[in-house]
């Protein structure tokens, strides 16, 4: 009964976030492991109750499960906003998608052109990222959703992992090409 009206909870607060931002994005729950993504195509953000609670625990920064439940729902919302942006990258993205397929992840990390594709969709993910929190902040300037305070640590912690996986594939791709570079003596 408890965890049947906190999935409740959760769905209201979804809800009453993005009515109170005037957005009436479709919201729909799905068990995908992720907590909150935005999907482009549709127009849609999913969310997983299961993966909201779980990930929010897992911040360094605690904040209540409300708080972190409507920051991130602004930042899908704010995902929303740049829709435009999103469906322009879309031709690269299927590209990308389609080495990826093509080749093992250990063969993508190996050759300099491949990796440079795995960098250049970091680079993409990371700035649709950042684009989607100065959205979402504009949001909360405007409607006042969530405390500053809690808002930047839900922030942080959203982007600490894009940056970090950016940072150690980079540093991977730089030290492969420095080796290809370098000439084989004969």
């Amino acid at each position: 009964m408890k965890k049947r009206i906190m999935m409740k909870r959760i769905k209201q607060w979804i809800r009453s976030t993005a009515d109170a931002v005037h957005m009436d994005t479709v919201m729909k729950r799905q068990q995908t492991g992720v907590n909150m993504t935005y999907d482009f195509i549709q127009d849609m953000v999913g969310y997983d109750l299961e993966r909201l609670q779980k990930a929010r625990r897992e911040m360094k920064q605690p904040v209540s499960l409300e708080t972190y439940v409507r920051t991130l729902t602004m930042h899908e919302l704010g995902h929303a906003v740049d829709r435009e942006a999103l469906l322009a990258s879309f031709d690269r993205t299927v590209e990308i998608f389609k080495m990826k397929k093509n080749y093992s992840a250990a063969e993508q990390r190996r050759n300099p052109d491949t990796f440079a594709m795995l960098i250049e969709e970091h680079e993409m993910n990371i700035t649709f990222e950042e684009t989607a929190w100065d959205n979402a902040e504009r949001m909360n300037r405007l409607y006042g959703i969530a405390d500053w305070n809690d808002f930047y640590n839900v922030k942080a912690h959203s982007l600490s992992t894009y940056k970090a996986y950016y940072e150690r594939d980079l540093h991977s791709y730089q030290r492969l090409v420095e080796a290809a570079s370098v000439p084989v003596a004969g």
